[in-house]
């Protein structure tokens, strides 16, 4: 059961999850060992998080399952978090196993079931360029839809790049890399688009502005390798999907150029799970979405967030 009382806003676009008052006055949170009131927490205004965007976090969604309600890959989600905390040079005292807890807490607390879940680290004052001491982890969540109700997205190609992947540690989830992904959906919006996908340095096709990308040609599907990309935990279960159902999957370079002829493609996230696209800069995929494998994809992968068996989408 989901309490009521958030509020809406936001583009028509946009997975629900993201287009509500995240709190309200019976939300609780956990908070540096304790579970408080969200409308009671706080954060000092000199933290290093804040100022320069150095902090970590996750994305993480439960279901209301045939078994209950369940944390979807939760244990891969905190050794990320866990992984990007050592790569950053952030301390983290909790182990994966307690945050895995500490996250069924809230959701109890709250009453959540299908919910969206947002694990942060975030560091204390700190105004040098330098690792912090002081660090605070937070776990919040609210109501999320079971599954997306998205329309298929019209995309463009951003003017702007993926970072360097010399430059920034690409494997870690960091707070501030995600100036780079406002910024190329901003663009997006302006230019009448749902969403974008951002190129690496070299002009090769990297992945959307917070999701991975997969496209379908000639009865394979395609994506990104490592490098310029965050490699994305609903993008496993995708690869894995692909082996359970013969399907064919490669990583390899590509340009937008080669997009032209996909005959199917879509972003994958943990929040919107798989979105179908439409079009890439106006030009239309060649199949009808109901007859792609990248349909098939979709459907299985709603099938194993409830636990349900892949005999629901195999005949």
């Amino acid at each position: 059961m989901n309490r009521g009382g958030f509020i809406l806003y936001g583009l028509s676009h946009t997975n629900d999850c993201l287009k509500m008052k995240y709190y309200n006055t019976d939300t609780v949170l956990f908070l540096d060992g304790e579970f408080v009131k969200a409308s009671e927490a706080g954060t000092d205004l000199f933290g290093q998080t804040l100022h320069y965007g150095y902090g970590v976090f996750e994305g993480i969604r439960s279901y209301e399952t045939v078994n209950g309600t369940k944390l979807f890959e939760a244990h891969a989600h905190y050794q990320r978090l866990t992984q990007s905390c050592e790569l950053m040079g952030i301390p983290m005292h909790y182990s994966v196993e307690e945050l895995v807890q500490l996250t069924y807490q809230v959701l109890e607390k709250n009453q959540l079931s299908n919910a969206y879940v947002r694990p942060l680290v975030f560091c204390g004052p700190n105004m040098a360029l330098t690792s912090p001491s002081a660090v605070s982890v937070m776990i919040a969540a609210w109501p999320c839809e079971r599954h997306p109700s998205l329309r298929p997205a019209r995309v463009c190609v951003a003017s702007f790049q993926r970072p360097n992947p010399k430059a920034v540690t690409m494997e870690a989830k960091v707070c501030g890399l995600y100036v780079n992904s406002i910024l190329a959906t901003t663009e997006a919006r302006k230019r009448g688009f749902d969403d974008s996908l951002l190129l690496d340095l070299h002009g090769n096709v990297a992945e959307g502005p917070g999701a991975n990308f997969f496209y379908e040609k000639d009865g394979v599907m395609y994506t990104p390798p490592g490098g310029s990309i965050l490699p994305g935990i609903t993008r496993k279960t995708v690869m894995e999907i692909c082996y359970e159902l013969e399907i064919a999957v490669e990583e390899k370079t590509f340009t937008p150029a080669d997009l032209f002829e996909a005959d199917s493609a879509f972003f994958c996230s943990t929040m919107n799970e798989i979105v179908a696209i439409e079009s890439i800069e106006r030009q239309p995929m060649k199949k009808p979405w109901n007859d792609s494998m990248s349909n098939l994809i979709r459907e299985t992968y709603r099938n194993i967030v409830l636990d349900r068996s892949y005999s629901y989408v195999i005949v």
